[in-house]
């Protein structure tokens, strides 16, 4: 406990500071900004299911545009990823003598401050009203970032499960239930108990910061999931 008390004492500007630019690099929503200027104008928003994300812009504007989209949200969240772990590098200077475990620990925490308020910007962009995504490729993008283990895992479920239903939201949905278990397995087998890289500690928060993100997508996808339910949810088509 004083651990964390130390760590807040010592890292709170980092963590604002983090926070903040990770909101304003994510609050850039790309669906927005490429729709308006392939349409003249109009607002992804009001076009089809009104989401100003990735699948929204495959369906309703076309496949180029959904591509610059995708890449585009992925982008700004490993920017705001690696600007979160560089500014909890600093913190080097407050935890002198502390072990390099700590400090590798400390900086991924950083990561993950950053991941999730970009994600909390790309959902809720103060540029757009509050009126973002579903934060599904900017919480793939921090998945990327923090841990190839568990993105691959994300990735491969994904693929088999839209390959199958041809339904982008049942996969995200599925996908999202999954991230705690498949980041848990990941660091406490490999990391804490085979190869000793990481503290229990960071298992539980690293685990818990992906059962928040887990979380805040399948709130997002609330509409989709009771489509699910319905049996009502379209399968994926695009413009040409």
């Amino acid at each position: 406990m004083e651990h964390i008390s130390a760590i807040l004492s010592n890292c709170w500007w980092m963590i604002l500071l983090s926070a903040l630019i990770a909101y304003l690099l994510g609050s850039i929503n790309t669906a927005v900004l490429v729709t308006r200027v392939v349409t003249k104008g109009k607002d992804i928003r009001q076009m089809g299911s009104g989401n100003a994300g990735f699948t929204n812009v495959l369906r309703s504007v076309g496949k180029v545009p959904a591509i610059i989209t995708i890449v585009c949200d992925a982008l700004k969240c490993i920017i705001a990823v690696l600007i979160g772990g560089f500014i909890f590098s600093f913190a080097s200077s407050a935890f002198q003598g502390e072990s390099p475990i700590f400090m590798n620990e400390l900086i991924n925490c950083g990561k993950y401050v950053a991941g999730i308020f970009c994600i909390l910007g790309h959902s809720y962009p103060v540029y757009f009203h509050f009126k973002g995504g579903k934060g599904v490729v900017t919480a793939a993008a921090l998945i990327l970032t923090e841990d190839w283990r568990v993105f691959i895992a994300i990735i491969a479920t994904f693929l088999i499960i839209f390959l199958c239903s041809k339904i982008i939201s049942l996969a995200s949905v599925l996908c999202a239930i999954l991230y705690a278990p498949y980041t848990f397995a990941m660091t406490f087998i490999f990391d804490y108990i085979i190869f000793k890289d990481y503290s229990l500690t960071y298992v539980i928060f690293s685990t818990a910061a992906a059962l928040v993100i887990g979380i805040f997508v399948l709130v997002k996808h609330k509409e989709n999931i009771k489509r699910l339910m319905r049996g009502e949810e379209k399968k994926i088509t695009a413009k040409k």
